[in-house]
């Protein structure tokens, strides 16, 4: 996978997952809280500035009430 090819795929799995949390009326201060993270984190993950773990990606789906693959699968 490029370069591109990555910042491409973060960027789209961080609009899935604002996208989610705007369905589900959370703020991302709240997603945030629900998760134990600072805003900021939820921020630089929805722009697509971090490659987060899988483990991550799991405490986000907690938060979202939503299953993993529903963020992962969309993605790909």
């Amino acid at each position: 996978m490029s370069l591109m090819e990555k910042e491409a795929f973060l960027k789209k799995m961080g609009t899935r997952i604002r996208e989610i949390r705007i369905l589900k009326k959370m703020s991302q201060q709240q997603l945030a809280h629900s998760i134990g993270k600072d805003q900021q984190s939820i921020q630089r993950l929805e722009s697509g500035n971090i490659n987060p773990s899988i483990y991550y990606l799991y405490q986000i789906s907690l938060g979202l009430d939503v299953p993993l693959e529903e963020i992962i699968i969309s993605v790909v």
